[in-house]
């Protein structure tokens, strides 16, 4: 199946990963984000009795991570703000050529 899968993204044009096989870049941010997940969400408000109580609260952190947590690295503000600025700044750019 993994040799298949590969050839049809070749097909495709597409690059498999971010990083070649095996280095250190490889997955690195998918895994980030399911270790934070997992240690704020997961075990801190764990034993959970049903499902749906995890998929709220799942749902509960992502609308929290993407639009309240203040990341210091794009200047203290939540990444959607960062997202919508870049893309008014595309956008006044092609407006402007």
């Amino acid at each position: 199946m993994s040799i298949h899968y590969t050839e049809k993204l070749a097909e495709a044009g597409i690059d498999a990963s971010v990083g070649s096989v095996g280095d250190s870049y490889d997955n690195a941010l998918a895994e980030t984000i399911n270790g934070l997940y997992k240690t704020e969400v997961i075990r801190k408000r764990g034993p959970w009795k049903a499902l749906d109580d995890v998929e709220y609260a799942t749902l509960e952190w992502v609308d929290w991570f993407n639009h309240r947590r203040l990341l210091e690295s794009i200047g203290d503000i939540p990444p959607v703000e960062y997202e919508l600025m870049y893309y008014q700044q595309l956008e006044e750019s092609f407006e402007a050529a």
